[in-house]
């Protein structure tokens, strides 16, 4: 369950509920410091949007030693971004730091104060946790679909990172349809952990800037550039190559208009067996 709590004064408290509360968060922009609050409020919708790119400074990644994770964080330092990269391995935060711009942190996502004290000072966070079918869980032991994202969603509340973009995968909520019968049989586990995450972040989180992106089937080569970012969840399914995946997600994270929105992402060129002969989903047009 969440933590947080809005009393009707405003103030912010954190604490153990059995029933979470709805709650909202003031946008970014007011957490911003200016010389002239006058000349941020005549800023046009045009003028927002061709700064966008450069608007997120420092970000917060969950997931970033491996996969797509690791894709973004490269893509956030080539947009000139700084990035802050929770790992668990010594190994991995060896090699993180060892980029520039890149701050590797070592913690467990499954930690909630860990988490919160690496994104403090972000201004956006991206989550790309995730663990497989065939991963083995403790006992009593929540898996990291839920569990990580979860505490990435809080934290980000808990320090006004308005901002979050959390990767989950097609097969979860309005796509579940989407997913071809047996593969979600075999995922169906790690898919409603996932679809716990997106729940939390969708109904309690109305305030914030979040986006879901729910990627195809998972490929490891380089970058086609046909993918695609669609709403078409209840039919759009087919594979996707993970940088094709952080790019997208670099993208959303600067267009204004994937706030609050839920998409799939899969490359049409793509040939794959779970493809339907002759489909096609209507991309989303990012600003």
């Amino acid at each position: 369950m969440n933590r947080l709590m809005i009393t009707l004064v405003g103030a912010l408290l954190c604490c153990q509920c059995m029933i979470p509360l709805t709650f909202g968060f003031a946008p970014l922009s007011s957490f911003s410091v200016s010389s002239s609050t006058s000349s941020l409020s005549r800023r046009s919708k045009s003028s927002t949007e061709t700064t966008c790119l450069h608007a997120f400074k420092k970000v917060f990644v969950a997931g970033g030693s491996r996969g797509v994770g690791r894709c973004v964080v490269e893509k956030l330092i080539e947009n000139g971004s700084e990035v802050v990269a929770l790992v668990r391995s010594d190994e991995a935060m060896t090699e993180l730091g060892q980029i520039d711009g890149v701050l590797a942190v070592k913690g467990d996502a499954y930690d909630y104060k860990t988490v919160e004290g690496a994104m403090d000072g972000c201004d956006a966070a991206i989550t790309t946790l995730g663990s497989q079918a065939s991963d083995e869980i403790e006992v009593g032991k929540k898996r990291i679909d839920y569990e990580g994202n979860n505490n990435v969603i809080e934290a980000a509340g808990i320090l006004g990172c308005t901002r979050v973009i959390l990767v989950t995968s097609i097969g979860c909520g309005s796509s579940k349809d989407a997913a071809p019968p047996a593969m979600f049989e075999v995922l169906k586990d790690v898919l409603s952990a996932k679809q716990r995450a997106e729940n939390i972040l969708i109904k309690y989180y109305t305030n914030m800037n979040w986006t879901i992106i729910r990627p195809g089937g998972l490929k490891t080569e380089a970058m086609t550039g046909t993918a695609i970012l669609t709403q078409d969840s209840a039919n759009a399914i087919g594979s996707i190559h993970r940088e094709d995946v952080a790019d997208l997600v670099l993208k959303a994270l600067n267009s204004p208009n994937t706030h609050r929105q839920i998409f799939s992402a899969v490359d049409p060129e793509i040939s794959a067996a779970t493809n339907v002969e002759g489909a096609t989903y209507q991309p989303f047009v990012l600003e």
